[in-house]
């Protein structure tokens, strides 16, 4: 995309190449990282034989603007790397996931509406690949927020998702679902057809305040829909070590949720917004940056967590 300057000459409004140098990860107070506690010791992820059946993740959070389509790209593109087979599923009317990936959102024929809502179009119809290996997407566009609406007088309405998922659960290793910012019919699919829930928290007050009523939701379908549902990790997004504000929210979600925090924490950086408009993950885009190794790490954690909760059911 570009435009034109007065004087006459053009400007782009493409990223520019990153560079290829190493950022650092922010190390925190003696080297115990931004969540100043001992650095967990996260066990290398385990080759596999084979793919499938997948652990269904669904990255959620009613507020609006914490990193919840970031994270799905970038946490599946990690994924990826570690020799998963990921499909993201677009669950937000707005499309940004589609669009974050380089997808016309608005221009498809089929998504995940379509396979919602009309019998005849399965879900291997409307999964696209995407350009990274191993990573497939499952787009959404406006045609969703409809879905809201026609679903009230269906039978069942809040395992739709759950019966669209089902044929390719065994084809993949995970999946991964982009919420709506909303606790609306959607979020409940999404949280009914999930294992895991995975809560990206910005370090800022009023999103930590918005927790409490999304643990609140998360309790209730797993006592009337899911029994098996429960909470993946807190993934900590946006944080500024150089804020106060930053670092007393970072402490207060590590003293209120201890473990279940991950110890990979998203900082705030230019390099997010540009994959936005490059459409790849930032594994990709910037493969050495900061953001790239974080997302590396919180890959590590959720597969570390999935094996740990598999050898504890195995028992």
């Amino acid at each position: 995309m570009s435009t034109l300057h007065p004087s006459g000459q053009e400007l782009s409004l493409a990223p520019r190449a990153v560079s290829d140098e190493d950022e650092v990860l922010d190390e925190g107070t003696n080297g115990t990282g931004p969540l100043n506690r001992p650095k967990r010791q996260i066990p290398e992820p385990p080759l596999l034989n084979g793919h499938g059946p997948a652990k269904v993740i669904a990255l959620c959070n009613q507020k609006g603007g914490v990193g919840k389509t970031t994270s799905t790209i970038n946490l599946g593109a990690a994924l990826t790397e570690f020799g998963r087979r990921v499909l993201i599923v677009d669950f937000d009317p707005q499309g940004a996931l589609s669009v974050g990936l380089g997808m016309p959102a608005h221009m498809l024929d089929k998504t995940i509406y379509n396979v919602m809502i009309e019998r005849s179009i399965t879900v291997a119809d409307a999964i696209i690949r995407t350009g990274v290996d191993n990573m497939d997407l499952l787009p959404s566009n406006i045609d969703l927020s409809a879905a809201e609406v026609q679903l009230v007088a269906e039978v069942g309405r809040e395992h739709t998702l759950l019966r669209v998922l089902r044929p390719v659960v065994d084809v993949y290793d995970y999946i991964l679902i982009d919420c709506q910012p909303s606790l609306g019919l959607l979020t409940v699919n999404a949280l009914t057809a999930a294992d895991g829930v995975l809560i990206p928290l910005e370090c800022e007050y009023f999103s930590m305040r918005g927790v409490a009523l999304l643990t609140d939701t998360i309790e209730k379908v797993r006592e009337r829909l899911n029994p098996k549902l429960e909470i993946t990790g807190i993934l900590a997004t946006m944080y500024d070590p150089r804020t106060v504000h930053s670092r007393e929210v970072m402490a207060r979600v590590v003293e209120r949720f201890g473990d279940v925090v991950f110890d990979a924490v998203i900082n705030r950086t230019v390099r997010f917004p540009e994959t936005t408009v490059a459409g790849a993950p930032i594994t990709v885009w910037a493969p050495r940056s900061a953001g790239a190794k974080a997302y590396r790490l919180l890959a590590r954690e959720v597969i570390a967590r999935e094996v740990a909760v598999r050898e504890v059911t195995a028992r």
